[in-house]
């Protein structure tokens, strides 16, 4: 058993803001909006028409040409964000035993866009021009099983499934697998459903937006709030012992993975009060941080009335009306499911080393949420502790607090 900190040694990023860090860091500390109307396919019959999509996005530039047809674009941005990460902590093949590391993942959806690809095969063509590759390139735990592959990763795999929340819940299931004596996990999530199958899903869920203005459709904490705006993409980040950074001479160290809880919300029509509080703080016993200490939220922001003043009501009852700035960058990209949390942890790590929080982009504060809400610009800050939250559909809550290393 490990009695070290877990600390972030590498992160990669795929966003509708940003392939790679930097583009989507620059991006995302003005604010810069990515929604805009679907071109993945025909979204005309559809209530909903507006998305985050990755624009320019080619597997082939990025992968070998015999795995591209192997796998769905959830799989390829994964393994791709994957690849960044390890670069990004500067860990070379056969630096570290493989049998130390291991990955752990979050799934949305699956490989949503070749599974209704090949459907249509079947139904079209017939069962003998649908893929070999089909029996897993829609599943779960695909996303887990190549990254494994590819980076020679033969310690613990998993996958967990919690929409939104999912992200937060693979981090600390890696967390756990550290302190059993692994050394390395690759955790966090990705979604890639904007397909006609996967929006008929959205659309089933509820909470979707029929809003046609990307600049006003997706709007947290607004009086306007009228549903969300789905999005492609995600985040991974290499989560790795303390003694383990230390015996290879690791240079890079974004934060530490300090706090964590989850909760599930109450049956409907109970009358108890939503899980989204007890998970804050949850987290913040864990990590041994007075909720003063916390510097900024990243919030789930869901965008649904209800959900909202749920979330406001959770943050404000720990830290205060307006007692500690809020944001959710995630409004200029869209719900990203499973990649949603890993992309905001990115977001606090970045936030802790530039002193800067990214605004929430195009949303007009509502009265009734007593938060102090980032919005219009960045604001600049000393960040050493963020909380970050998420909710999944279902009634899952979690939290995350991330903390700057000296």
């Amino acid at each position: 058993m490990s009695s070290g900190r877990t600390l972030i040694t590498g992160i990669g990023v795929a966003s509708p803001t940003g392939m790679g860090v930097e583009d989507f860091w620059a991006a995302t500390r003005i604010g810069k909006n990515a929604i805009g109307p679907v071109t993945r396919f025909d979204a005309s019959s559809f209530p909903a028409r507006l998305a985050g999509e990755i624009h320019g996005f080619e597997a082939a530039d990025h992968l070998p040409g015999r795995l591209v047809p192997q796998t769905d674009r959830v799989t390829q941005l994964a393994l791709i964000a994957t690849d960044c990460a390890f670069t990004d902590a500067g860990i070379t093949p056969g630096e570290i035993d493989p049998r130390d590391m291991g990955v752990v993942t979050a799934a949305g959806s699956g490989g949503a866009e070749f599974g209704e690809r090949e459907l249509r095969k079947m139904w079209g063509q017939g069962a003998k021009h649908v893929s070999a590759y089909q029996s897993f390139a829609w599943f779960y735990a695909v996303n887990s099983g190549q990254i494994s592959v590819r980076n020679d990763l033969r310690g613990p795999v998993g996958v967990l499934v919690g929409d939104q929340a999912g992200g937060l819940d693979a981090l600390a299931h890696a967390r756990r697998r550290l302190r059993k004596g692994g050394r390395l996990i690759a955790t966090g999530g990705f979604d890639a459903s904007i397909c006609s199958l996967g929006w008929a899903a959205h659309l089933a869920g509820g909470g979707i937006t029929t809003a046609t203005d990307p600049d006003r459709a997706y709007l947290p904490f607004d009086g306007a709030a009228s549903g969300y705006v789905p999005g492609e993409g995600g985040a991974m980040v290499l989560l790795e012992d303390e003694h383990s950074v230390r015996a290879r001479d690791g240079r890079t160290v974004y934060g530490e993975f300090a706090g964590y809880a989850a909760t599930l919300d109450p049956r409907p029509g109970s009358g108890r009060e939503p899980g989204l509080r007890r998970a804050i703080e949850g987290a913040l016993a864990d990590a041994g941080c007075h909720p003063a200490e916390v510097d900024v939220v990243f919030a789930d922001g869901a965008g649904v009335p209800r959900l909202d003043r749920e979330e406001a009501e959770a943050i404000t009852a720990v830290f205060g009306p307006r007692g500690v700035p809020v944001t959710v960058p995630k409004a200029a990209t869209g719900r990203l499911s499973a990649g949603g949390a890993p992309v905001d942890v990115v977001c606090a790590v970045l936030a802790m080393r530039e002193g800067l929080i990214p605004p929430t982009a195009n949303v007009e504060p509502s009265p009734a949420h007593d938060i102090d809400l980032v919005t219009g610009r960045p604001r600049t800050a000393s960040v050493r502790s963020a909380l970050v939250l998420a909710r999944g559909h279902g009634g899952f809550n979690s939290a995350a607090l991330l903390r700057a290393v000296d």
